[in-house]
This record gives structure tokens, sequence and C-alpha cells, in this order.
């Protein structure tokens, strides 16, 4: 959720900050703006706009802005609409200082009322614009970070903030508490972004800030601060991530892009993490293996995409390491009375590793004694410095809001974690995982092969982009599939849609069914597919618009629809990673013919990173 960049160099701020806000499209907003310090009198002049970046853009055509170092921001509207006022960067009452701000100010009312009884002027309905006027009143003979980190020690809730001033024009103050801040540091220039893809074409070399944490940048410099002023030695590290992951390359949309890639990242995290004997790599994780021996049960949450990875996981780990297995989103996981202790594994899962709430989550089941295993893709973020053991996906940046690569590598990490726990458990046998082992190397192929023949699934999709509904069923590990299709279409062509467990269609969902609804069937072969072939047969007598999904060779699902996508056969313990593929392609289809934003879907942020 919103974006934030912050340049302090020698080239014209503008361009940098511009095109650092156009890496974070991603994130979701509503309105974005600049501010840059003026190199005449030293003012933090601001430009800004309602609605996309491009409005922005042609703003600064004819109203451009000089100097070296600036700020910017792209807004997902809380408190107040998306006005041009409501926008960051905001000013104080003098307009010397510009700030702007990642996150949820909880007392800001309080906060709010006080100022004004204090003569402050406030021009938006934002709760950001109560912290510029706290370092604005704590602003006098004191340096700009003692300022901030005094204004910030007042605040309750999550925010990220950067700031420049008219009287210190060649600093820049970034801090953070709950929501994500990063260092880059280049060659006499320095950065501040919310995320790593902002600022990759200038700089690999990263610092992750950490809670309570203030830095505080010049062009050849930096130094970082807790919020009482004490020095922290903080090391850079080199983010092996190329910008070209972040470019289209010749893709109509990221999520288009983005599904290709998921033969490539699969089959390289495979080669990762699988050593010639089979056995499993995993030295990320300091838990002793004598612990993870006798973990009696494991607790796995997530949001969004990330939990129905989490519920495959769950089928996986319960059959393979034969350990009871809870799952939660983690908005409700972190407010339940928890039963875990010392003898319980967390497993979070988590695309960015700043999901405000599987942090939460994560944070009160440490204070229980609960250890913590991450699966995640960005390196350094909050969940991987607070876990006990990291099984990073290494999916490169994932543009599309829609997750898509990022889930298919967040599965093969669960197969993967779950092959290293049987293994270190002892609990099967070494032919059953080698075997194992063998079939999940398949995938990546397999997954070509669907790849090859998507134009056909686009034409399926076009032919049911019309109907008003869809309903999805699949049984056993493809009932999360089910979850994850109906989602995809939700989220991106705005599809009533709705995901359920084959089984239990004929307790309510059956009632929905008739020839203006769509019902995508995930029937590849399993030791359940006769039971799914009833359920299609039921829809077929109500005239239900069936598209399946299917196993290669299978001639009996052809009866009953015409509509069927093919699938490469595999080992059902597999075919997760195979469905997925289809459904993420009709949810794009759909959407394109329905003119949507596949990218940039209304009203959603690629990281949700407050509550």
């Amino acid at each position: 959720m919103c974006g934030i960049v912050g340049y302090i160099g020698k080239r014209p701020a503008q361009e940098v900050l511009l095109t650092g806000l156009k890496r974070l499209e991603y994130r979701g907003y509503d309105s974005s703006g600049i501010a840059v310090i003026s190199p005449k009198n030293n003012f933090p002049l601001v430009r800004k706009a309602p609605g996309k970046i491009k409005a922005l853009e042609n703003l600064l055509k004819s109203h451009p802005l000089f100097g070296v170092v600036g700020i910017a921001h792209t807004r997902w509207a809380t408190h107040g609409a998306p006005t041009q006022s409501n926008a960051h960067p905001h000013l104080d009452c003098e307009n010397s200082i510009a700030l702007v701000h990642n996150g949820i100010i909880e007392n800001y009312e309080t906060l709010k009322d006080q100022l004004i009884k204090e003569g402050h002027l406030f021009r938006s309905q934002t709760d950001t614009e109560v912290i510029v006027h706290l370092i604005e009143k704590f602003y006098k003979n004191i340096p700009l970070e003692e300022a901030v980190c005094k204004a910030l020690k007042l605040l309750r809730g999550s925010f990220a903030v950067a700031v420049i001033a008219r009287a210190e024009p060649g600093k820049l103050v970034g801090a953070r508490r709950g929501s994500p801040l990063i260092v880059g540091l280049g060659k006499e220039e320095n950065f501040l972004a919310s995320d790593a893809p902002a600022i990759l074409e200038h700089t690999k070399e990263i610092i992750f800030l950490e809670e309570n944490e203030a830095v505080v940048l010049s062009n050849d410099a930096y130094r970082v601060i807790d919020f009482d002023g004490q020095q922290i030695t903080k090391k850079p590290v080199f983010l092996n991530w190329d910008i070209e992951q972040a470019k289209k390359q010749g893709y109509k949309h990221f999520m288009l892009k983005e599904i290709n890639e998921q033969p490539k990242i699969i089959g390289d995290l495979l080669k990762l993490r699988i050593a010639k004997d089979n056995s499993i790599l995993f030295k990320e994780q300091n838990i002793p293996l004598e612990k993870l021996q006798s973990i009696k049960n494991i607790f796995i949450v997530a949001c969004g995409t990330a939990y129905h990875a989490g519920l495959v996981g769950k089928y996986i780990l319960e059959s393979l390491c034969k350990i009871p297995i809870s799952i939660d989103v983690s908005s409700e996981f972190r407010y339940r009375d928890l039963l875990v202790d010392a003898d319980t594994l967390v497993l979070a899962i988590s695309q960015s590793g700043e999901t405000a709430d599987t942090l939460a989550g994560v944070r009160e089941a440490k204070k229980r004694g609960a250890k913590v295993i991450s699966i995640c893709n960005v390196l350094g973020s909050s969940l991987t410095r607070e876990s006990d053991g990291v099984m990073y996906t290494h999916a490169g940046p994932e543009i599309g809001v829609a997750s898509t690569k990022a889930y298919t590598a967040q599965l093969t990490a669960i197969y993967l974690f779950a092959f290293y726990l049987a293994q270190i458990r002892k609990i099967v046998a070494e032919s059953k995982i080698n075997k194992l082992i063998a079939e999940l190397q398949t995938i990546p192929q397999k997954q070509i092969q669907i790849l090859r023949v998507q134009d056909n699934i686009g034409r399926v999709a076009r032919r049911h982009s019309h109907l008003g509904s869809f309903l999805y069923l699949g049984r056993n590990l493809n009932y999360p599939s089910a979850l994850e299709g109906a989602l995809k279409l939700k989220e991106i062509s705005y599809i009533p849609a709705e995901g359920y467990a084959a089984g239990e269609m004929k307790h309510g969902p059956i009632a929905l069914i008739d020839e203006y609804r769509a019902v995508v069937c995930i029937a590849p072969a399993s030791k359940i597919y006769e039971k799914m072939i009833s359920n299609i047969q039921e829809i077929h007598s109500r005239k239900g618009k069936i598209i399946a999904i299917a196993s290669e060779g299978d001639a009996q699902v052809k009866k009953l629809t015409r509509e069927v996508i093919y699938i490469p056969l595999c080992a059902e313990f597999f075919s997760p990673l195979l469905v997925v593929l289809p459904l993420q392609l009709l949810a794009y289809h759909i959407a394109l013919k329905r003119g949507c934003d596949v990218d940039q879907p209304r009203n959603l942020a690629k990281s949700v990173t407050v509550e």
C-alpha cells in the first residue's frame, strides 16, 4: 500500500523520483506527488495530483521542479478522499518542511486537536498531516532528525516517513515503525524507498531499517539512529534482483509475463534446494534439529493468495509428515486466544514479508514461545528478520497486483519444506521421498506444456467473459485451487465468484446453478476423480455452463462439456502446481476481454502493510 521514494545526490531529483513512482505503481494508489528542494531559496516545492501517475507527469511537464533533493509518494486513501489536497507530500504551516507517509496514525485526532489549539493550520483531511506539524513544533534549534524522532515518539499506529526541510537542504531523513522503508546506497547519491523496485536501476546496495529506526542521508553518507538518537551500526546487503525482472519484456501486461515465468522460477528453486543425494538444503534456519524433530503441531498463517498456498500446505504436511496442522488467515490468528507454545511451529507465508496482520500474528506466537519459519520472496523484509528460519522463494519482483508466480513459488517452497521435515523426522521411507522429488522435478516442463496452449485457454475465457458470476469447484488438494481461481477472477475482472469444496455443492451452492453462471470444475486424475465427475454430472443436468480442467486422455469429462482445458498427467500430490495455470489464464483473458486494468485492479494494493 502506498509508495515512498526519496533521493539526495547530484542528478535532477524530479526524474529519479518520477521513475521510482512508476516502479511502485503495482502497490496500489489513487494519487501521487513530489516535493523537491528548490536550489533558489531551499523551499520544498510540491506538485501533486489525484489519479494515475500520468496526471502528475503531465503537471510536471508544464510546471517542472528543479533540485537534487526530494521525496515522492503514491497514496492509497485511508483518511480523506483521493483529492489533490489529501495527496502527499504535506507541508507545515510555513511551507518549509515536506513529508510523505505510509501507514495509519491511530491517535491523529487527539494530536490534531492539540495542534490546532496551538495555532497550526491544517489543509487536508489526512492523518498524515499531523506528523509534519509535530515536526514543525519541535524543529527549534535542533537537527531535523531529532525533531522527526521527537514527533514520531508521540504517534500510535504504523508509519514509514521521508522528510526534507528548507533549513537543512542537504539532508534527507527517513524513519519507520510497522511499515517498510529501505535505504539504497549509491555513488555520491543515496535513496529511500518503500520497496526495492523503485531504486533497483540505481543501486542494489540496500539497508533494511528495523522497527523504530531512522536514517539521515546526505549525498555521500548515511547514519542510522534509534528514536532516542543513539547511533546504530548497520551494513548494507546486496539485493540480487535484476531490474529487467521488473519490466514487461514484450508482454502486454506484467501479470501475463509473471504467469509465463513460473516454470523457470520453480525449476531454479528446485535446483537451489535439492542436493545430488536428494536431501533438501535449508541452511537459513536456526532451529536445532532436535527441536524440529519434536514439534507437536504446526500453525500456518497467511493472507489472500498466500493463505490458499497454506491450505494446500495443510494437505501436504499432514499427508507426508503426519503432524497436526492448523491454518488461519492472519487477521483472525492475531486476535485469537492462541493455543501455541514452545512445541508449536508457526509457518508464516508472505510474498512481501511486510503483511501487517501476518507480522502481528508471528509476534504474538513468538511471545508464547513458538518457533517461526517463513516462506517469503523479499530478502531482508520484516518477516524474514523476525523468523527463526526462512525459505526464500526467489521469484523476483512481482509487479502484477494479482499474485501468480509468487503463489506457485510458495507452493514449491511448501513441498520442499515438507520433504525437509519428513527427512529430518525420519518418518517416511527414503525411496518414497526420492520418488516424490523426481515427480516434482517434472513439474516445470509440464507447466511449459500448458503455457504452449494458452491461446486455447484464452478462447475459452472470451467465450464466457459475458457471464455475470462464476462458481469454482474442487476437492481435496484442489479445493484451495478453487478458492484461488475464484479470487483471481474477482480481483481483476470484478465478476462475483465463489470457490467451494465440490462435496459441499448440495449444501447450498447447487441452488445457484443455471444457464447464466459458469462453473469451473477442477477434475484432474485423482483418488476422488469419480466423486468429482458425479458433481459435474449434477451441474450438467441443470444446464450449468461447465469449464472443466482435466488430465490429458480423460474422455469421460468430454461427454459432459465441450469446454475442457487439459493439463499433463501428474501425481495428484502435485496437481495444484498445474491446475492453477489455467485458472490464472482464465481470469487474465476474461478481465482483458472486459476491458479491466489487469495489473492495477481498482481498490487493491500489492502489499497490505496496514491493518
